[in-house]
């Protein structure tokens, strides 16, 4: 607001002390009162807290609210029924360590250096969303999985409870700070970190606070929490329609992937492991609970940003197969609900495609500080907003990690509104080409199909439009 005029001297006091009731204490009393009226400069408005989580290897129709009929998500549910619900989520590049760097960081695997889960740090030439926010004035905490080199130990936190690698899922080991070591907790696992982190939350101050609470579960091999242990006991998982595809139609690179069913020890009854990996989402839902609960009892639900994702997505049977890292729809859609009723009206539903790279800079775009230019994503915020906007009608995907666990061969390809193109790069050279309109379930490889030749060669060149976009090695 345009602040008043500076007064004269002869409007500064009554021109008599003595003439108490002359033109002078009128005038006093007129202009105090149009101050009053017009207000001084209002002060600037409190910035919004964050609470961000990530589940692991959580897909995007294991939320109820989704449809998913095998458990209830009260809690994930509330936050995209109070908020909105992005039903096209995806990451770049389905792996647990990329996806928490891209998070953090707002840029691609090939920028902030996690390529894949190899134990890498994460470049410290690349932008970070938690140094962004304490600079502003944010207190700034971690609380569980970051899966990269150090667990981010070489970072500044005002306050940390983290683990290397994976952790396991009873009696972690976990360090408190920094500077101190692993020890082990009794619990499981995300009942562990989450009950520090409400800790946390319930003696923040004045100070505007974000939080990255980054869970466990739902990662192999699945361990329920004990008060889950009957959950699902006498229910028979439907199979995927693809179950028992043999995939003649894809490439041999799908084919010829170390992912099936059976192959391993902890995944040898298709039901059990099903069964197993939603009762653990189970837990990570419980848990959200508690962050509700703290949040409502100290008066900060309305004032924080609550958003609930997942680094990528999982094979559930599809073609007779578990894990993620391919393109395929299973792997790289994940759940993405945003819950903040100062910008977001509730019951909000977007079909536009969100990426992970759009996180960092979603939550700094709402919190009205800067972009940077380095980072590759774009702020969700008008979307939050229910504004229409111009989105992106395609994006870019890039999985490295070959040869390693599950023989997935390196692959990168684009996927617009309706199609996708997956190029398995390294010889022998293979693509996989879907028309996803007519077949969200990607049973039909149309890349070698004469009529599909000319959309072929378009997706090839857009893939190389964007890497060079992108600047891809």
């Amino acid at each position: 607001m345009k602040t008043q005029e500076p007064m004269t001297k002869d409007e500064t006091y009554p021109p008599s002390r003595s003439r108490r009731g002359g033109r002078g204490a009128i005038l006093w009393i007129w202009v105090f009162g149009l101050w009053s009226l017009l207000g001084a400069a209002p002060a600037q408005e409190r910035r919004p807290n964050f609470v961000l989580m990530m589940s692991d290897d959580q897909r995007w129709d294991t939320l109820s609210l989704m449809g998913n009929k095998l458990i209830r998500t009260p809690h994930m549910d509330r936050i995209g029924r109070e908020g909105i619900v992005f039903k096209n989520a995806f990451v770049t590049n389905a792996l647990c360590a990329p996806s928490r760097a891209t998070f953090l960081t707002g840029t691609y695997s090939h920028v902030n250096g996690v390529i894949d889960n190899r134990n890498r740090p994460i470049d410290p030439k690349a932008p970070w969303l938690p140094d962004l926010l304490r600079a502003a004035g944010y207190e700034v905490a971690f609380y569980g999985k970051s899966h990269t080199k150090n667990a981010l130990r070489d970072r500044t936190w005002d306050s940390y409870f983290g683990y290397q690698g994976q952790g396991r899922y009873f009696k972690p080991m976990i360090a408190e700070g920094v500077d101190k070591k692993d020890a082990p907790h009794e619990g499981w696992m995300d009942d562990v970190v989450t009950d520090r982190a409400v800790e946390w939350l319930r003696t923040r101050g004045d100070k505007p606070f974000c939080l990255f609470l980054f869970f466990k579960a739902p990662h192999r091999s699945w361990e329920r929490a004990p008060r889950h242990a009957e959950l699902m006991k006498d229910v028979d998982p439907p199979k995927p329609a693809s179950f028992d595809d043999p995939a003649a139609d894809k490439t041999a690179a799908f084919r010829d992937a170390d992912n099936r069913i059976g192959n391993a020890k902890d995944i040898q009854d298709y039901a059990k492991f099903v069964k197993d990996y939603h009762a653990s989402i189970v837990g990570v839902d419980d848990n959200i609970g508690k962050v509700f609960k703290v949040l409502e009892e100290t008066k900060k639900l309305d004032e924080t940003l609550l958003l609930h994702t997942g680094d990528n997505g999982f094979f559930l049977g599809e073609w007779g197969r578990y894990d993620k890292r391919f393109m395929h729809e299973v792997s790289i859609r994940v759940p993405l609900v945003i819950r903040y009723p100062k910008l977001v009206k509730a019951g909000a539903v977007t079909d536009k495609m969100a990426i992970n790279v759009d996180w960092a800079p979603t939550v700094l775009d709402v919190a009205g500080l800067e972009v940077p230019k380095a980072m590759q994503g774009r702020s969700l915020k008008p979307l939050l907003e229910g504004k229409d906007v111009e989105w992106r009608k395609d994006w870019y995907y890039h999985y490295y990690e070959y040869p390693d666990a599950h023989k997935v061969k390196a692959q990168r390809g684009v996927r617009t509104e309706t199609h996708k193109l997956i190029h398995y790069y390294e010889a022998p050279e293979e693509v996989e080409l879907y028309d996803l309109s007519k077949d969200p379930d990607e049973r039909k490889n149309l890349a070698n199909d004469p009529s599909h030749a000319e959309l072929r060669t378009s997706l090839l060149k857009r893939i190389d439009a964007l890497r060079a976009e992108l600047a891809v090695p």
